[in-house]
């Protein structure tokens, strides 16, 4: 309407507007969310969260889309995978990482796959054939960077089942590489490694009092991820046990000591990586320590 200004979302109240991932990472985002101190809840309708946090507005949006509403000042920060910032060459602030995805907690790879009985063995020898992705605008640039002239499709999902009736070639994004496997197919590169970044948007991080409150969310999402694979640990053990003890603990840091009331007797409290706990317990107990409690952690800030 003539005369009207609709200004940007973060132009207002709240503090933030915050983009998150709409699809597969939802749920894994706001699940770190909760652990890292905010709730955030909505319902499969709407793409507008409800967060319990009077400085902060979300929306849920599509994770190949979160960059570009960061860079252009929708959002003044977001989550979205750093292959998404690659392929929209998106001019934003990268805060942190968090390596975290729907399955597991290791970066993805986006990679160049053919048919296992094909006799290609090297992305030159795709000069002149059609390859499939999601990726288009890397895929493109990977090639061109090699001299390679191939025909890049936009691939709309499936793209593994593509291959070889439909496209010579697929570049595909992988974790563990199952999928890549179960459809006969095989890996001749790598274009790129991506994980989830937390970033923000140029204007808004300039400004002081939006810039603290994203890096508090960064420090806290951070600390929530490094939690999840530690675990606390305590137990009470003899004083004269105590070298042996700390020398079996792994310890993010030393541990702490305190005395208990029996003079002979002192509480040890430490926080280990969760893997090393099944081994650790059986060695703690032999040396003399009773009482051994393991808990999960919410955050680990270092």
């Amino acid at each position: 309407m003539a005369g009207v200004s609709l200004g940007r979302v973060s132009d207002c109240k709240p503090i933030l507007m915050l983009g998150l991932p709409k699809g597969s990472l939802e749920e894994s985002t706001i699940n770190l969310f909760a652990k890292a101190g905010w709730k955030i809840t909505t319902n499969s309708r709407s793409y507008k969260p409800a967060i319990d946090d009077v400085e902060l507005d979300g929306r849920f949006v599509r994770a190949q889309e979160v960059s570009r509403y960061v860079e252009h000042g929708f959002f003044d920060c977001g989550l979205t995978g750093f292959d998404w910032i690659q392929e929209n060459e998106s001019d934003v602030v990268e805060v942190c990482d968090l390596i975290y995805s729907r399955a597991s907690v290791q970066k993805s790879r986006w990679v160049l796959c053919v048919p296992e009985g094909s006799g290609i063995t090297k992305p030159e020898q795709l000069a002149g054939k059609r390859v499939a992705t999601e990726l288009v605008g890397t895929v493109k640039r990977y090639f061109a960077k090699k001299g390679i002239a191939v025909e890049v499709e936009f691939s709309w999902g499936a793209t593994e089942v593509k291959v070889p009736d439909l496209v010579d070639a697929i570049v595909d994004i992988t974790e563990t590489g199952n999928s890549i496997r179960a459809n006969k197919l095989r890996i001749i590169d790598t274009l790129l490694e991506t994980n989830t970044k937390f970033i923000a948007n140029k204007a808004s991080w300039a400004n002081p009092v939006k810039r603290k409150k994203i890096e508090t969310i960064a420090l806290l999402l951070r600390g929530a991820l490094e939690a999840e694979s530690k675990v606390g640990l305590k137990m009470n053990l003899p004083k004269a046990a105590l070298g042996a003890v700390v020398n079996a603990l792994p310890a993010l840091r030393n541990p702490t000591i305190s005395q208990l009331s029996h003079a002979d007797w002192i509480a040890l409290e430490t926080i280990i990586d969760e893997s090393v706990v099944r081994e650790i317990i059986p060695q703690l107990k032999s040396l003399g320590a009773e009482g051994i409690v393991e808990y999960p952690l919410n955050k680990v800030v270092y």
